[in-house]
């Protein structure tokens, strides 16, 4: 099932929304996490728009983070601890802010004034970092061969499926097929890593036979 990291602008951990998490996961089926923000969302608090299409480079992943950040602290996955969701474009930028994401959610709440502690509230099982382990990411990074690198450091090669983005690119698909298959081919990966991203993992994930 695909879910926009927000529902018409609401956050996605809000309680309204609970149930189609337990839906998802009483189905044992897979939510991919598809960033949803537009030009409206400005990169400066003084103007009204984003420009230079900010909104959609940076704003994109910055979106998915934001949501499956949110999906952890509101504890869905200790809820739900099978449910599995897929963060696109490779997990956003959790995989490169590993070291930040790490120690800044071990100390959370001392940046944050005492009259606000209902901002940084949370009770969760585990670390905050150990949960955002169980994402899984695809390799829709448009050719970026160090963003797939990077999400294969910190979910494991069984997390990552491939994906291209398509039909999104100039050429209407093809482009970013073939760009994500020669950055995946170029990459120094044994034999049945390789066939676990192309397909294994998928088949796996969505339980498909194979052959």
């Amino acid at each position: 099932m695909q879910l926009f990291s927000n529902v018409n602008g609401r956050p996605v951990d809000e309680p309204e929304f609970r149930p189609l998490f337990e839906r998802i996961a009483a189905h044992d089926a897979i939510i991919w996490l598809h960033p949803a923000r537009g030009a409206n969302f400005s990169d400066y608090a003084s103007e009204k728009k984003s420009r230079y299409e900010i909104w959609f480079i940076f704003g994109w992943p910055y979106e998915t983070t934001a949501a499956i950040t949110r999906i952890v602290f509101s504890g869905i996955l200790d809820q739900f601890p099978n449910l599995k969701i897929i963060g696109h474009h490779t997990g956003a930028m959790i995989p490169f802010f590993e070291g930040r994401l790490a120690a800044g959610m071990d100390t959370l709440g001392t940046r944050t004034p005492p009259e606000e502690k209902d901002l940084v509230t949370f009770n969760l099982k585990r670390r905050p970092i150990d949960y955002f382990r169980m994402i899984y990411g695809d390799t829709a990074s448009f050719g970026g061969a160090g963003q797939i690198q990077c999400g294969i450091g910190f979910f494991g090669i069984d997390q990552i499926l491939f994906a291209s983005d398509m039909p999104f690119d100039p050429e209407k698909g093809p482009g970013f097929i073939r760009d994500t298959i020669k950055v995946l081919d170029s990459m120094i990966l044994a034999p049945a890593d390789r066939e676990k991203i192309y397909v294994g993992n998928a088949r796996r994930l969505l339980k498909l036979p194979n052959g």
